[in-house]
């Protein structure tokens, strides 16, 4: 008996060793022929082939499997980054290196979203939450680089997790139309009915959960104390009101659903001066900073004074999903605006700069507003510098029924002004139905560098008006499009670009869904 069961072991055990052997090359083949379909096949089978798991059998699997694989690649990056504290040498080193544990916190979060079957996540959902987890890696490397930090940090950051991300873009990427929203009373479905009669009332400010005053007679006499005392969280709306005043000080919005609510534009003013020439970041000079989903502003004037010669220097930075400015003034130099990440609408705003001062690589559009070059010193005007590094990226600069002119005090002789520049490889703006004062250059875009992005970028202009709108003398590069179909136009909406009828409507904003 003893002799039979060693001859049938030695039978089997081969047998399972074939067949083990065999699974692991079956399972090797399916993510070789899988990766293949990806941006970057080599992380992506490196990574996977190690990763236990059943056989691919459809698209939907791999998806899920590269969304984790991301997510741990992820954490370990934001592992590595939290090990480099002790290598920051001195404080500029330190001033990136918590930009970037700030921005892999938010990569992370916006990765649980997209995978928490708990949570409610269309594709583009999905879409908008990958662009930005992309476009935060992205930042965190940047900010070691406006301050000329040496290069001996950077190999701990960079640990294919961007590739990774690339990979889950392209398998996420679809680009139908959005669905109808669906209304109750006006109102998309999941606006609470304690918002439906805020934003209904004519003032929201008589709505205020709280009152920010300069002169004591509200609950706070900063906004920064008001907004950190605020909920983390709330199903409804929290209103904070800004009575008329200049408030100098740094705001940083980290709760959800939050708005800011002031006296107009020009009274109620939060100020700041913070910039890359002064030993900031780009990322953390922003006077006013909204991460928090579902910001609204409204009436209040947003601004950085560092001037014209200090480089960057934000006035206000905006990674909120879902955010809403209407009514709003922004006010700086170079880079004014940052339009960092997420789904972005400005109505009837004012934008003040010289140098790429609407940047960033958000979904945002600006409808209805007032864009001022100011006198800059190095004589070039750039309105736009868009940040998109991936062509899978649904993000862009949207200028919608504008105005693009200069301010009041501006002087146009010698300055060579343009609409825009590629600051990423994919940068992707269009300007529609807009006035264009007569001092654009007629060539209209500038490059960045040399030939750099000017294949693969995606630069529109359709139906603008005014005397610098003619494109008989624009560009002439394969990513330059005069638009000619409203349909391809129509991409750019409100309601497309944005899926903005499912969400705007519940800040009480008005807006035109399409062209």
């Amino acid at each position: 008996m003893g002799a039979f069961r060693s001859l049938l072991a030695l039978l089997i055990i081969p047998f399972l060793f074939l067949s083990l052997v065999s699974g692991k090359r079956h399972w090797a083949d399916d993510v070789k022929e899988w990766c293949s379909q990806t941006p970057y096949p080599k992380p992506c089978e490196y990574f996977l082939t190690n990763k236990p798991s059943s056989n691919i059998t459809c698209k939907s699997d791999f998806l899920k499997l590269s969304l984790e694989l991301a997510l741990e690649r992820a954490l370990t990056g934001q592992k590595n980054t939290r090990s480099l504290g002790p290598k920051c040498r001195n404080s500029s080193d330190k001033l990136a290196w918590e930009d970037c544990l700030e921005l892999y916190e938010s990569t992370i979060e916006k990765l649980n979203k997209t995978i928490d079957p708990k949570k409610k996540c269309s594709q583009k959902d999905a879409q908008t939450w990958l662009s930005s987890a992309v476009t935060n890696l992205e930042t965190c490397i940047l900010g070691f680089y406006d301050l000329g930090v040496p290069d001996y940090l950077l190999p701990l950051l960079s640990n294919n997790v961007t590739k990774l991300l690339s990979n889950t873009l392209s398998l996420n990427k679809d680009d139908s139309p959005p669905p109808p929203p669906s209304y109750k009373d006006g109102f998309p479905t999941w606006v609470n009915p304690g918002d439906r009669k805020l934003l209904q009332t004519a003032s929201p400010a008589a709505q205020a959960n709280v009152v920010v005053a300069k002169d004591g007679s509200g609950k706070y006499t900063t906004v920064s104390a008001a907004v950190n005392a605020a909920p983390k969280s709330s199903s409804g709306r929290y209103v904070i009101y800004v009575k008329a005043g200049v408030y100098n000080e740094q705001v940083e919005v980290k709760g959800n659903n939050i708005m800011l609510v002031g006296d107009g534009i020009g009274r109620t003013i939060i100020t700041g001066s913070k910039s890359v020439g002064g030993g900031s970041t780009t990322f953390r000079s922003a006077t006013v900073a909204a991460v928090g989903d579902r910001f609204i502003a409204r009436d209040i004037t947003f601004r950085n004074t560092a001037g014209p010669t200090n480089h960057q220097a934000v006035a206000f930075r905006s990674g909120s999903d879902l955010s809403v400015f209407y009514r709003c003034s922004f006010e700086g130099y170079q880079d004014t605006l940052y339009v960092h990440s997420e789904r972005q609408f400005y109505r009837e705003c004012n934008i003040y700069g010289t140098v790429d001062f609407i940047f960033g690589n958000a979904a945002a559009v600006l409808q209805n507003c007032n864009i001022y070059a100011r006198n800059p010193p190095q004589r070039t005007i750039t309105y736009t510098a868009q940040g998109r590094t991936d062509p899978n990226q649904n993000t862009g600069i949207v200028i919608h029924n504008s105005r693009i002119t200069g301010a009041s005090d501006f002087n146009p002789s010698g300055v060579k002004v343009y609409l825009g520049r590629p600051w990423k490889e994919y940068s992707r703006t269009v300007i529609m139905k807009t006035y264009i004062d007569g001092f654009l250059n007629p060539a209209g875009w500038m490059e960045w560098s040399g030939n750099f992005a000017l294949n693969t970028l995606y630069y529109g202009e359709y139906l603008n008006t005014g005397p610098g709108s003619s494109t008989a003398n624009r560009v002439k590069w394969k990513g330059y499009h005069v638009i000619t179909s409203a349909t391809e136009a129509s991409r750019f909406t409100v309601g497309s670009f944005l899926a903005g009828n499912s969400w705007i409507p519940a800040s009480g904003v008005p807006f035109t869904s399409g062209l």
